[in-house]
């Protein structure tokens, strides 16, 4: 029977949440991990790190607390012509906003790793078109083993 040893607070003193370059090393792993026809698919797709989702941002979702905005794709994805170069036009990014990451992070019985990389997927899914509901699907499939 394995003995449960309490964390004592010494192991704890030391250690710091997550910076926005730790979360960017989670996110290139994510990324890694991924099959190489995906990636391809991505195209140029940035990667970004932010605290929080810029206030203009979250007036134009109606999101009114800014930590239930995890994530957010800016841009045109796959489905809406990406492939058309267009002159003057941002390109595609996928943003990952740090604190509200954390405070679902801590309020849920996932690792950090899988919870930032669940939400860098869940934007690449809008890269290439799919809804919230798409992907909602899409997952209940695979929980239950459906493909």
């Amino acid at each position: 029977m394995a003995s449960i040893h309490p964390v004592s607070r010494s192991d704890w003193s030391e250690l710091k949440a997550p910076d926005l370059a730790d979360f960017e090393v989670m996110a290139s792993e994510t990324l890694a991990g991924l099959p190489d026809d995906l990636l391809l698919r991505c195209g140029h797709v940035q990667i970004n790190m932010s605290e929080y989702a810029p206030d203009d941002v979250l007036d134009a979702l109606s999101i009114d607390d800014p930590h239930e905005l995890l994530g957010l794709f800016e841009g045109n994805g796959l489905i809406d012509g990406e492939d058309v170069a267009g002159t003057g036009r941002l390109p595609n990014r996928i943003w990952l906003f740090r604190r509200p990451i954390l405070d679902y992070w801590a309020a849920m019985d996932e690792t950090l790793g899988d919870v930032v990389a669940h939400v860098l997927i869940h934007e690449i899914g809008h890269h290439f078109g799919l809804s919230d509901q798409d992907m909602e699907r899409i997952e209940a499939a695979a929980d239950c083993g459906l493909d």
